[in-house]
C-alpha cells in the first residue's frame, strides 16, 4: 500500500474495532545534514523517519498513540492499544474530530537538498567566523535540509496531503580569552534556499560579535526599576509564554486567564500588533494543517493593542463555548515600530538589553522572574557592559501595557519575524 492507502486502512480498521470517531496522521521525514563540532566539519548524513499518530473516540472517550512503524503487525498492535486507551479513559463531550472539509494538497519549498550550496555556504561561514571572531568556538553547527510529507485523514472525510522542504541552520557557540569564558549562546534560521552568506541571515552576526564581548561580563550590584529592551531572539520566548499563559486552551478552560473576558478590548500598548501567519509568504517554516484537522489560516492576535482572537483548539472551543481559532499559534510576526534601535538605546536612562532569559513558568497572573543571559547594562543612553549574575522580574500582562518603543528594524528567522521591543518599569536585580 502507498502512504495514503495506509492512512485510509488505519481509519477503516479503527472503525471496525469499535471507534466512533477516528483521526490518523502519517508523516515521512527525510533529513540531510552537515555538522560542525569545535569549528571543524565532521559529519554528512541523510536520515529517514516515519511517524504514525492514531486517535480514536468511543462514547466521548479518547485514546491516542504514536508509533514509528507502518508494517501490518505494528499497526494492528497500535490499533488494539488505542482502542484500549479510549475505553479506559474518562468520557468528555468535548472530545471530537474536525468536520468534513474539501480534500486538498499543499506544497512548498524545494524537493531535494542543494548539497553543493549547503557545503560551500557552511565552509564560507566557518572561514568567516575563524577570521573575524578568532576567540569564538563553534561548539556545534548544523545545516540541514528537511523534507516532510504529511497525510491527514479522519472518519468525517477530512483528507489533506502536505509537503514542505526547507533548509535550516543552527549554531551554538561560546568565546574564550585566556581564562575568561562567555556564556553559551545560540542562534539559527530557516530558508527555502541559502542564497547569501550565512552571517547575513537572522541574528547570526550580531550574536557572534556579542559572544566575543561577553568574555568580559560584569555583575550588577544594584537593584533598580528600569527599562528592558527585548531583542528579537528573546521576543519569541516571551510571545510564546504570553500566548500559552493567557490565550490558549488550558488557561481558558480552567477560567484562570486574565483575558477570558477581554476579547476585542485593549490589553496592550497600541503600538503592538501581533500576527500568527503559518501560511504567509513572509514565513518559510509554517504549517498548512492544524493538529486537530483544519486547514490553517493566518490570524491577527493583537491589533494595535486590542485582543482579536484566542488560540483555542477544537477541544478548547467545545469546553469553553468560544469559537475555535483559525490556527494554533506559532509563525509569529510583530509589526515594526517607528524608532531605530540605536535611538531606542539612547532613550534608556537605566536598564538592560535582554538578549536571552532563563526562568521558570510564570504564575497564572503573569508574574515572572529569571536570570538574564548574554545581556547588557544600559545607562544614560549607552550600552555599558555585558552582564552576569543579574535577574529581572515583572508581570507579563503589565509589561504589554508598558511598551515604550518598538523598533523599525526586525529580524527574520524564517519561522518568525520580531523587532526590538522596549518596556518600562521592570525590576532589575544584581548580585
Amino acid at each position: 500500500m502507498n502512504k495514503k492507502e495506509i492512512v485510509k486502512d488505519c481509519i477503516d480498521s479503527l472503525l471496525k474495532a469499535g471507534a466512533h470517531n477516528v483521526q490518523c496522521v502519517l508523516q515521512d521525514w527525510e533529513r540531510t545534514e552537515l555538522n560542525v563540532e569545535s569549528n571543524k566539519m565532521n559529519l554528512l548524513r541523510t536520515t529517514y523517519n516515519t511517524s504514525l499518530h492514531l486517535t480514536a473516540i468511543i462514547d466521548d472517550k479518547k485514546g491516542a498513540i504514536s508509533i514509528n512503524k507502518t508494517d501490518r503487525d505494528s499497526i494492528d498492535e497500535a490499533i488494539g492499544q488505542v482502542i484500549e486507551l479510549a475505553e479506559a479513559s474518562e468520557a468528555d463531550s468535548a472530545n471530537d474530530i474536525a468536520e468534513k472539509q474539501l480534500p486538498k494538497k499543499f506544497s512548498d519549498g524545494p524537493e531535494e537538498p542543494q548539497l553543493d550550496n549547503m557545503y560551500s555556504r557552511l565552509k564560507e561561514f566557518l572561514q568567516y567566523a575563524e577570521e573575524k571572531y578568532p576567540k569564538t568556538i563553534l561548539e556545534q553547527v548544523i545545516i540541514d535540509f528537511v523534507k516532510v510529507k504529511s497525510y491527514f485523514q479522519n472518519s468525517n472525510g477530512v483528507d489533506f496531503i502536505s509537503r514542505r522542504g526547507l533548509t535550516s541552520f543552527s549554531a551554538m557557540f561560546t568565546s574564550k580569552d585566556k581564562e575568561k569564558t562567555s556564556s553559551f549562546n545560540h542562534s539559527g534560521f530557516s530558508a527555502k534556499t541559502i542564497d547569501r552568506a550565512i552571517k547575513d541571515y537572522g541574528s547570526i552576526e550580531i550574536l557572534l560579535k556579542q559572544s566575543g564581548e561577553q568574555v568580559n561580563a560584569r555583575s550588577f550590584s544594584d537593584k533598580i526599576t528600569g527599562d528592558v529592551i527585548f531583542t528579537p531572539d528573546c521576543m519569541g520566548d516571551f510571545i510564546s509564554t504570553i500566548v500559552g499563559t493567557f490565550l490558549s486552551d488550558y488557561s481558558l478552560i480552567t477560567g484562570n486567564s486574565i483575558y477570558k473576558d477581554k476579547l476585542n478590548e485593549l490589553i496592550a500598548d497600541p503600538r503592538l500588533t501581533l500576527h500568527s501567519k503559518p501560511v504567509s509568504e513572509e514565513i518559510v517554516d509554517g504549517y498548512f494543517v492544524t493538529s486537530d484537522g483544519y486547514e490553517a489560516k493566518n490570524s491577527t492576535i493583537i491589533e494595535k493593542g486590542i485582543l482579536k482572537t484566542f488560540l483555542l483548539s477544537l477541544y478548547g472551543s467545545k469546553k469553553t463555548g468560544i469559537p475555535r481559532s483559525v490556527n494554533l499559534g506559532g509563525a509569529y510576526v510583530v509589526e515594526p515600530g517607528d524608532i531605530l534601535f540605536n535611538d531606542m538605546v539612547k532613550s534608556v536612562k537605566k536598564g538592560i538589553l535582554l538578549c536571552r532569559f532563563s526562568g521558570g513558568s510564570p504564575s497564572e497572573n503573569g508574574d515572572f522572574s529569571g536570570v538574564v543571559k548574554n545581556s547588557y547594562y544600559i545607562e544614560d543612553g549607552e550600552i555599558k557592559y555585558p552582564l552576569i549574575e543579574t535577574m529581572i522580574s515583572g508581570n507579563l500582562a503589565e509589561m504589554l501595557n508598558q511598551i515604550k518603543n518598538i523598533s523599525k528594524e526586525r529580524i527574520d528567522f524564517g519561522s518568525a519575524i520580531f523587532p526590538w521591543v522596549q518596556c518600562s518599569n521592570l525590576t532589575i536585580s544584581g548580585k
